[in-house]
């Protein structure tokens, strides 16, 4: 039990490391909490400081997850073990104790606790999001997508409960910190991806900047 609940403390920890801060500071000597939404998550890198650093981003952000499930497999966790510091990690990345308990969604740490339990995952979650966030323009959407897939997955792989139950654990913990996002949607005023900028995506889900522009 000491084995477990250092594991998960370290988990978390490892969680609340803002690799966007360090990304958008060397892409664009900025701190990135102090433009757009002031996330450190991969989108608003990308809007703030480029997409090099926001793909940075994201990378780092799905390797702590995937760090906390082979340290505790490592150390000889049970596979509930395993999947608790999965789920601590994405505790940390959304409620980091180094932002005062301030982050992200979840969503990248996510995927890589997945591909740690299932690797198979990985390019399922990684096209299937990349697909969705493409033909809505909002990176909100995706997310949205990759987390409702989460205990999906595992549900379908006919994985143990213990996968299914992390699945579920992210679900809520991605689609709880998205809740402004969410209402933006059901409003209609998502902000979209910065690729979509003057031309707005093939589903639009929100008002466009150039639908002000049209014709009667």
């Amino acid at each position: 039990m000491i084995n477990n609940v250092l594991v998960w403390m370290a988990s978390y920890l490892l969680g609340s490391l803002p690799p966007g801060l360090l990304w958008a500071w060397v892409a664009q000597k900025i701190d990135v909490r102090r433009h757009g939404s002031g996330r450190t998550g991969g989108t608003n890198v990308w809007r703030s400081a480029g997409f090099p650093a926001a793909l940075l981003t994201a990378i780092f952000d799905a390797l702590k997850g995937t760090a906390a499930v082979v340290v505790a497999r490592w150390i000889g966790l049970s596979p509930w073990g395993q999947a608790v510091a999965g789920t601590m990690a994405v505790v940390g990345h959304n409620y980091s104790v180094f932002l005062r308990f301030d982050g992200g969604a979840g969503t990248a740490t996510s995927i890589g606790v997945t591909a740690a339990l299932w690797l198979p995952s990985l390019p399922i979650l990684l096209i299937s999001g990349t697909v969705v966030g493409l033909l809505v323009g909002h990176a909100s959407v995706a997310s949205i997508f990759v987390a409702l897939m989460l205990p999906v997955l595992h549900l379908l792989h006919g994985s143990v409960p213990h996968t299914v139950g992390f699945g579920l654990t992210a679900m809520a913990l991605t689609l709880w910190a998205l809740r402004p996002n969410i209402g933006r949607l059901f409003k209609g005023q998502e902000r979209f991806l910065p690729i979509y900028h003057e031309k707005p995506p093939l589903i639009k889900l929100s008002h466009h900047p150039t639908d002000r522009n049209a014709g009667p």
